[in-house]
């Protein structure tokens, strides 16, 4: 058995997204079958006490196509030379840690090679982000990763449009206790942006997108097993 987190849609006024756990079985293995277990696993717990409630995998495990595309691995952020990235690139790339380093350089790389750098591990402490010479602060914890994912996710119409149809998202490959950063927890908020109209507000302002945050909904990082 293992315990994950889900992530609910918010009203866009109390809450932007909703963090809950549960418990279900999951089936050890690398294989994409053994992860399409865990994930069918994971969403028939999640659908009886929610069996009126739409659920997306996003991740590349996904047997939906949408939660394929919207894996950060795949999905494209438009920077400002023109270029499209992977978001785990443009992510990766923006670390800048304690030793002076930033590897920019990584945002030419494959998602892959970008998030298994072994110089992430090496650089001392991660102190911020810097983004076409904008500087993020880290906290809140996730506020960084969610912006940049979502705004990726904004220039796609079609994606957004298709997401309409969900209530809840699940990232069978998130392990809180090695990461904070959830994309399972971008699109939520990002769903919850679209329906009240506030995708484009909240986009267009940094401080304002930083108060769909709230210490009740902050990130906690616990054990799984």
């Amino acid at each position: 058995m293992a315990i994950r987190p889900y992530f609910e849609i918010g009203d866009g006024i109390t809450s932007f997204y909703i963090e809950k756990e549960c418990n279900f079985q999951f089936f050890t293995g690398f294989a994409l079958s053994q992860k399409q277990k865990s994930i069918k696993s994971f969403h028939d717990e999640i659908n009886k006490n929610n069996p009126s409630k739409q659920i997306l995998e996003v991740s590349r495990r996904a047997a939906n196509e949408l939660g394929i595309k919207l894996s950060a691995f795949n999905l494209k952020y438009s920077n400002i030379d023109g270029n499209d990235y992977p978001v785990e690139c443009v992510f990766q790339s923006s670390k800048v840690f304690s030793n002076g380093k930033q590897y920019k350089d990584l945002l030419y790389k494959t998602a892959k090679e970008a998030k298994t750098d072994e110089r992430l591990k090496n650089s001392g402490k991660l102190i911020k982000f810097s983004l076409n010479n904008v500087d993020w602060e880290l906290e809140p914890k996730t506020y960084f990763y969610d912006y940049i994912y979502i705004s990726a996710l904004a220039k796609n119409k079609a994606l957004c449009e298709m997401l309409l149809t969900f209530d809840i998202f699940t990232d069978i490959e998130f392990n809180p206790r090695k990461s904070f950063n959830c994309q399972a927890r971008s699109v939520a908020i990002a769903v919850t942006l679209l329906k009240n109209n506030l995708l484009e507000k909240y986009l267009g302002d940094k401080s304002l997108f930083k108060t769909v945050y709230s210490p009740n909904f902050q990130p906690k990082q616990r054990r799984l097993f």
